[in-house]
């Protein structure tokens, strides 16, 4: 089962055209009928595949004899003005895709979204995993929750016999409470996971509020995807201790399931961004493939850090900035090198770029960091510009303020940071004035160098240039009177003030 917006967003992403006026998106598909030419009349289904239909006429009234809500032909023609009336006027929707695209593949996409399952809460793979923590619940007679690795709640049962408060703190926070998961791994559970599919039992810890566990690890050959925790305050019996080993490879068995569904999506939708963000020349084919406009978007860079885990920031942002399809996101994303970029509809106001960054943060595990920049505002062909300029925001020197730098309010610092760089890929002259300053500096105690970088970016003001030094104006007077007696400075040239003050930037940090 997938609704008709999902499935018409995948497809399409495969070079399929939607023509016709569909009324209700949010319709549930729940089956695909395939045309037969021996038995052209026997299949019904809500996606219609007219393998073999000689042109869209007969596509179209095969798909509309198996009562199809959308019929979808393989052919590079276009409909013409009876076939849209058609269309208009009977309600199917019709989806061409080009001949370069094999029937084979249509039909694994259409038959895996549609034939899935249904969806889970985070927008991926069958949630009868839901029903998976009911049958494990009543095999062993105690609730169960399943997490993946990172101790975060993917389902849980719905029995509430003998719930303990960890339990419900778990459930309600939607990942293990951090006091928990430290008392767990002083006693050495997460190391026993990591090495073991034995289930091991943990008394009861009234000071932690736990009544006790039975935990088993869900593992796909040597890699641990998550576990299976079921509440009791007695250890299992060899019979319950293989139910539960059972159940754990039962779930491993569906979250390979959601992985190959989830993987299948993110590849698409992240080579599609990263042919925007590099440059391509159909760029407004490819932000159709995305569904999102073509105008008045930005770019995010987004890196997220965590201490003695390689990588891990980095993957999680990725897997939560692309969490749940397409027609339920705003953004589109991919993790390239190690940085997640998305590619967002936000125009001249950059707040919903704000607060897509501080939804991902708060997303991540407390201990994680993230550093973030947000492009300009740009067209579909104007995206690798975004992206430059959000890359550039991501890279300044952190401000004073929790937010992270835009284009729009950062463009002075991100010039500067760029003149910056490119005066420091050549060699600076040996004997300009401000190394001549930097070496009298060094040698008579005198401090002209941090004098003449607050002189100038107060243009000439020794007012200001004296709150800056925290000194008396008197003094920055006294300091540029004797500097101006030095032959090889000229303050008073604009040029030479220009290049000076970018020199004394890269020398100064």
């Amino acid at each position: 089962m997938v609704k008709l917006d999902r499935l018409i967003n995948i497809v399409s992403r495969y070079g399929a055209r939607l023509h016709g006026t569909v009324v209700d998106r949010a319709v549930e598909i729940h089956s695909v009928a395939v045309h037969d030419p021996i038995r052209p009349h026997a299949a019904t289904g809500d996606v219609f595949l007219a393998v073999g239909a000689a042109d869209l006429a007969e596509a179209l009234t095969l798909g509309m004899e198996a009562r199809a809500r959308v019929i979808v032909a393989r052919t590079s023609e276009t409909p013409d003005a009876r076939i849209r009336q058609l269309l208009d006027d009977r309600g199917p929707a019709l989806m061409t895709v080009d001949p370069s695209v094999s029937w084979s593949q249509i039909a694994s996409v259409v038959y895996g979204l549609v034939l899935e399952g249904r969806e889970t809460e985070s927008g991926r793979g069958p949630s009868d995993l839901f029903a998976l923590a009911d049958t494990i619940s009543a095999s062993l007679d105690g609730p169960v929750t399943i997490e993946d690795q990172l101790s975060r709640v993917m389902a849980y049962s719905t029995a509430h016999h003998d719930t303990d408060p960890v339990r419900s703190d778990t459930i309600l926070g939607r990942r293990m409470p951090d006091r928990v998961r430290r008392f767990f791994e002083e006693q050495g559970i997460f190391a026993h996971l990591a090495r073991s599919d034995a289930p091991r039992y943990i008394p009861p810890a009234p000071e932690h509020g736990l009544h006790g566990r039975t935990v088993a690890a869900v593992r796909a050959g040597r890699e641990l995807l998550g576990s299976v925790w079921v509440s009791g305050r007695e250890p299992l019996s060899a019979d319950r201790a293989r139910i539960l080993q059972e159940g754990a490879h039962t779930v491993a068995l569906h979250l390979l399931r959601s992985r190959v569904s989830a993987d299948l999506e993110r590849q698409v939708e992240s080579e599609l961004v990263i042919e925007l963000i590099e440059g391509s020349p159909d760029a407004e084919a490819a932000i159709g493939k995305l569904g999102i406009p073509a105008r008045d978007l930005r770019v995010i860079a987004l890196q997220a850090h965590a201490e003695q885990e390689r990588n891990a920031g980095i993957l999680l942002a990725f897997e939560r900035a692309t969490t749940g399809f397409g027609w339920s996101r705003l953004g589109r994303s991919t993790l390239f090198g190690n940085t997640v970029y998305t590619v967002l509809p936000a125009g001249d106001d950059p707040a919903p770029a704000y607060r897509w960054i501080t939804d991902i943060a708060a997303s991540l595990p407390a201990h994680m960091s993230v550093v973030a920049g947000i492009g300009g505002s740009a067209d579909a062909r104007e995206l690798p510009a975004s992206r430059q300029e959000a890359d550039e925001c991501m890279a300044l020197p952190a401000a004073t303020s929790p937010a992270p730098p835009c284009y729009d309010t950062a463009w002075d610092r991100v010039l500067i940071q760029r003149l910056r760089s490119m005066a420091s890929t050549g060699r600076l002259p040996s004997r300009d004035p401000v190394a001549q300053l930097a070496e009298i500096d060094e040698r008579a105690g005198t401090h002209y160098l941090p004098t003449l970088k607050a002189w100038l970016e107060a243009h000439g003001d020794p007012n200001t240039a004296a709150r800056t030094l925290d000194v008396h104006p008197n003094t920055v007077r006294h300091r540029m009177r004797r500097m101006r007696e030095l032959d090889f400075l000229d303050p008073d040239d604009p040029a030479k003030r220009t290049a000076m003050l970018i020199a004394l930037s890269i020398h100064t940090g």
